[in-house]
């Protein structure tokens, strides 16, 4: 499975963006996909995750309501769609996957693929 992170990028405190990470080598029905956030200096950490392409979902507490997971059958991609972004926000956002299974992962460990990170800059 090979995962393409891209979206990032620079946006003003309280603005959008939205996040792409398109699957390559398995349909994302197959799959467990998730969305890890690092910070400079901080470890590596869950943001969401998706089975069934958006279907059922898993949020971080701290995120939820303003980060939303969501998939894209035709293209084979999930998104993250990110709002009211803050300054904290800034990291390196990283997409994950792991073969289907019933329970959602919230750490690094339980997935075994990764797309390249894509920097996300919250200005204040």
């Amino acid at each position: 499975v090979q995962l393409q992170a891209s979206g990032g990028g620079l946006v003003e405190a309280g603005g959008s963006l939205r996040l792409s990470c398109a699957a390559s080598g398995r349909t994302f029905s197959n799959l467990n996909m998730a969305w890890f956030r690092q910070a400079p200096g901080k470890e590596r950490e869950f943001v969401a995750a998706t089975r069934g392409g958006g279907v059922t979902t898993l949020y971080a507490d701290s995120l939820k309501g303003r980060f939303t997971i969501s998939g894209d059958y035709a293209k084979n991609t999930v998104y993250l769609q990110m709002n009211s972004l803050k300054p904290e926000d800034t990291a390196d956002y990283y997409c994950a996957a792991r073969g289907r299974s019933v329970l959602l992962g919230k750490w690094p460990q339980e997935y075994d693929y990764w797309g390249q990170g894509t920097l996300v800059t919250v200005s204040s």
